[in-house]
């Protein structure tokens, strides 16, 4: 049962990929940000909380984020995942890994997928335009929510780094070329 962490920059394609990966290795695929979404479309106590990060470009709190993690592992078991958007922060990095721990299980794989930033942005402009999500519309925020990722997120890719389960790939090309390049990290596990 395999464990697996997709990483990189907001715009990277991880959401992309993590649904074309769960397919192919029969995983389940947790997206926090299309959770979080969905607790602010259904405005749920968690969805009130989160909105006002998200409209900004912050990070969800830890405590919010790995409590929802926990809920979701407990509730699957015995199954493995694609992690596309967790853990954001060391801390929740190593919470997950206590989690996992005590479930008898382990993150087999952190893969980061390296774009350079204005690919990142462009990309991202263009899905808002596309998606109507209103923190991908303006490069102001999306500039932010990149700045974030480096200075709060890109630390837990030394975390796993330490553990040696990091694998850096080149998240530029197709999404055909970008998939191969994921599989055959996996494959090789």
């Amino acid at each position: 049962m395999l464990n697996i962490i997709l990483f990189g920059a907001p715009g990277c394609g991880k959401g992309t990929q993590a649904k074309r990966l769960a397919e192919r290795y029969n995983l389940h695929h947790i997206s926090t940000g299309e959770v979080i979404r969905s607790e602010i479309a259904r405005a749920t106590a968690l969805g009130r909380s989160m909105e006002s990060y998200i409209s900004r470009g912050e990070l969800a709190p830890d405590a919010i984020v790995v409590e929802m993690i926990s809920d979701y592992m407990h509730s699957h078991k015995g199954e493995g995942s694609i992690f596309d958007g967790f853990p954001r922060t060391t801390a929740q990095a190593e919470a997950f890994d206590k989690m996992l721990d005590g479930m008898g299980l382990k993150v087999d794989v952190m893969i980061y997928m390296d774009v350079p930033e204005q690919e990142l942005v462009d990309r991202i402009l263009l899905r808002g335009k596309e998606s109507g999500r209103a923190d991908d519309a303006s490069e102001e925020v999306i500039r932010n929510r990149i700045e974030i990722y480096r200075a709060q997120t890109a630390v837990v890719a030394d975390y796993y780094s330490a553990q040696n389960k990091y694998t850096r790939i080149d998240g530029h090309g197709t999404m055909d070329e970008v998939f191969e390049r994921i599989c055959g990290v996996i494959d090789s596990l």
